[in-house]
């Protein structure tokens, strides 16, 4: 790895000279789409931070000063610096996580992959440091859109408050919306921007004039108009400085000796400072630079030459829904699509090709998008919201208090609900099912195969007083599952005999009701199968709508000796709870046994893994129901 390999702990890259960095730089590209291209992972990212990330360990002495990344996935170069070099198990149970963690190292604190927050903690650290009487510095590195969010701004404009405080907010541009501001001027005005003296200067000013009546008051404020005028001609920085905070740049973010001049001005300046750095995503890697959607963001396994994926992807519960959304659209001109930063991703491109005026993508901003599609509701219009699962947390006051308190039509479509795996606890989208139920008149839909989701999305934007939610797992579609018996809000997809002698010593064949929730309706049918290889008749039902509780299944629960529910969400108040709670209110006491996940973070693992840890399996089903039967 040439320089790399020298690399344990950030004192290394400060060691190096200003003349390595070129090679240092294109070391840790190359290194970069070797190894994520083995593993999949954000390389898009990362391949423009690079530079940055050098510039800010030269300059700042982490993990003394904090350096906060938002969001966390542009932290792979930041990992390498900072001594861990195995990529080989990068996302993988036992390998590196692909945000910080602080697990792994002293110099990670926030595994920050919900965005937007890095500069609340940045204002947090550096007020906690001047509380306790600590010099240190706090650095924040926002971009990648995380500016679009709410919560962002209202950091800022408590970061502005922070007169003595020493932060530093790096604004990572990547969305090439200005070039970098060159010259000698640009950098004579940021170097006396952020000199104390000039700061003493302009409020000796301030105060002489303003005493010598209005003619002073005039001129003050002439000189302090032509002042910003003449900033604003050499860079955009008008509206962080109009908040008080004192901007650095536009610096080109692919220039180490200017970052490190820019930086080291921030960290010398003692206060909240703003430096504006313009990077391009994908930068150094052809196919990534070439990819005008996305740049690369997030990687499968890819050919490294070429970046075409290894194995494609297999057809997927999001492609379903980006071809079915589209169909509805067609043939209803009120629905409009919504999506928060992940207009790919949740498969609305499709939608907003054919529909552009009716597509909105409101930027990381959750609770403004179920705001937004309440207004629109009340307008006329049947909004559909698609998000991940996980990041309908950031929302929930708005789907209960703007969207359901007002009885509003607006369908929430949750994408990778359940676990997802990879990329660790903030990602998993497990809470959706039991922070909803208590949302009234919601209606909440886990389809189990591609034929239940048409059919969910199509019932769902027909609801036009009161909330919906469609929710669906991350990865491929399965066979479809059809019911054998059609009960009113409740499909029975399986119905098992027992193949031996039930071994009871009443001799009365046990009857057991699995319930397979969503995607988890394959793992109650092999259930089903498996109980009546011990001699017990089992019957699997899979309601599409699991919010409310169906009544017939309430019903089923009665005829049955025991209910074994299986769901890809928490257990506690999950859709078991809720069914367990349903049947005991009209008095039907049925054991139950609800399998699910518990209520604590998950770390990054696949998918299998987290099932069998879990013990969500079809064995682990099959064996807690026969020792719950032998209990009987």
């Amino acid at each position: 790895m040439g320089l790399l390999s020298d690399i344990r702990i950030p004192e290394d890259v400060r060691a190096m000279t200003p003349g390595q960095m070129p090679e240092l730089a294109e070391e840790i590209r190359r290194f970069l789409v070797d190894n994520v291209s083995r593993t999949g992972g954000h390389l898009g990212p990362n391949l423009g931070v690079v530079e940055l990330t050098i510039a800010l360990h030269r300059v700042f002495d982490s993990p003394r000063d904090t350096l906060v990344f938002d969001t966390g996935h542009q932290s792979y170069v930041h990992k390498l610096l900072t001594g861990r070099h195995d990529f080989s198990d990068l996302r993988k149970r036992g390998g590196m996580s692909g945000y910080p963690s602080r697990a792994e190292s002293p110099h990670d604190v926030v595994e920050n992959s919900h965005a937007s927050t890095a500069l609340s903690w940045a204002d947090g650290i550096a007020k906690a440091n001047q509380v306790r009487g600590k010099d240190d510095h706090v650095v924040a590195v926002i971009g990648d859109g995380a500016l679009t969010g709410g919560m962002a701004w209202e950091a800022l404009n408590n970061i502005a408050e922070s007169r003595d405080r020493k932060l530093v907010v790096v604004v990572n541009d990547n969305g090439r919306s200005y070039s970098p501001t060159i010259g000698g001027l640009a950098n004579h005005l940021d170097t006396l921007r952020t000199t104390r003296g000039y700061e003493a200067f302009l409020s000796w000013g301030t105060r002489a004039l303003h005493r010598s009546g209005p003619p002073g008051r005039f001129a003050w404020r002439w000189l302090h108009g032509l002042k910003k005028g003449l900033k604003d001609v050499v860079a955009p920085q008008g509206l962080f400085e109009d908040l008080g905070i004192k901007y650095i740049g536009p610096v080109d973010g692919h220039d180490t000796e200017a970052l490190e001049r820019a930086l080291g001005r921030a960290k010398a300046y003692g206060r909240p400072v703003i430096v504006h750095a313009i990077t391009e995503k994908g930068r150094g890697y052809k196919p990534a630079e070439e990819d005008i959607a996305d740049r690369f963001h997030a990687v499968g396994v890819i050919h490294p030459e070429t970046g075409l994926p290894v194995a494609p992807s297999r057809f997927g519960w999001t492609k379903v829904f980006a071809d079915e959304i589209v169909k509805i659209g067609r043939r209803r001109p009120d629905v409009v699509a919504i999506t928060a930063a992940m207009l790919h991703p949740v498969g609305l491109a499709p939608f907003q090709e054919q529909f552009p005026e009716r597509t909105f993508d409101v930027g990381i901003a959750e609770q403004h998008a179920a705001t937004s599609a309440a207004g629109m509701a009340f307008a006329g219009l049947h909004p559909v919201v698609a998000v991940y699962a996980t990041f309908l947390n950031r929302a929930f006051d708005q789907v209960l208090m703007d969207v359901a308190l007002h009885k509003a039509g607006v369908t929430f479509v949750l994408d990778r609900a359940g676990i997802t795996g990879d990329d660790g606890a903030s990602h998993n989208g497990m809470w959706d099912m039991a922070m909803l139920r208590i949302v009234p008149g919601l209606r909440l839909a886990a389809p189990r195969d591609e034929t239940t989701l048409r059919a969910a999305l199509r019932a769902a934007v027909d609801v036009d007083d009161a909330p919906t939610v469609v929710r669906y797992p991350k990865g491929a579609v399965g066979e479809d599952i059809p019911a054998v018996e059609e009960l009113d809000g409740v499909d029975v997809v399986g119905k098992f005999e027992a193949r031996v002698s039930t071994g009871s010593t009443s001799g009365v064949t046990r009857r057991v009701l699995v319930v397979g929730v969503g995607s988890m309706a394959s793992c109650a049918m092999e259930t089903g199968e498996a109980l009546a290889a011990h001699g017990v008749e089992a019957t699997v039902a899979s309601p599409t709508w699991v919010l409310p509780v169906p009544e017939n299944l309430v019903k089923l629960c009665g005829e049955h000796d025991l209910v074994v529910t299986v769901e890809d969400g928490v257990v506690d108040g999950g859709v078991g709870d809720m069914l367990a709670q349903r049947a005991g209110e009209q008095g039907i006491g049925t054991p139950q046994v609800h399998i699910g996940l518990p209520v604590q973070f998950l770390d990054h693992a696949s998918r299998d893994h987290i099932v069998r840890a879990q013990r969500m399996t079809a064995a682990d089903a099959t064996r807690d129901a026969l020792a719950a039967l032998a209990l009987l």
